[in-house]
């Protein structure tokens, strides 16, 4: 009866673990949400008052394990709360590890599909704060363009 009642005790602790877990990582759902959202607050309230709100690394657009971030069309990174050292850089060229060049695929489907979802190797948001080199987890990015404008937003879900 006691080997019973510990495997009960294991199962329902591995249960609780995997949810708080789950609970910590963001969904594609949110994803799209929060990539609209910050899309809406550009067209809104215009790019200077938008873009000192998408960079705070405590603000509504940084959750769980996701963030949303601003490119333009030239591969320029215009936010990324989580590298406000990136800002301004052009990143056009930078290839991935499996020698894609990412920025241009994500400007791709913004310009010719609108919207979209692209995977790739990325560091985690944890993974980031630390010093190179990083290791890389499995992301699912999304990626909106900006109604009218030659910029996307773009959010992602690490697998």
């Amino acid at each position: 009866m006691r080997k019973v009642a510990v495997i009960v005790l294991v199962v329902m602790a591995s249960i609780v673990l995997v949810a708080s877990a789950l609970a910590e990582s963001a969904t594609k759902e949110e994803c799209i949400a929060k990539s609209k959202e910050a899309a809406q607050l550009i067209t809104e309230k215009g790019m200077d008052a938008a873009f000192e709100e998408l960079q705070k690394k405590d603000g509504k657009f940084v959750w769980k394990d996701s963030y949303v971030y601003v490119m333009d069309f030239t591969g320029t990174h215009l936010t990324h709360p989580l590298r406000p050292d990136s800002v301004g850089k052009n990143v056009l060229e930078a290839k991935l590890p499996d020698g894609r060049f990412l920025v241009k695929e994500l400007i791709e489907m913004a310009k010719t599909k609108g919207e979209g979802w692209i995977e790739y190797m990325y560091p985690k948001p944890e993974e980031l704060a630390k010093p190179k080199p990083w290791k890389l987890s499995k992301k699912l990015a999304y990626v909106y363009r900006i109604p009218g404008k030659e910029l996307f937003v773009s959010a992602g879900v690490f697998e």
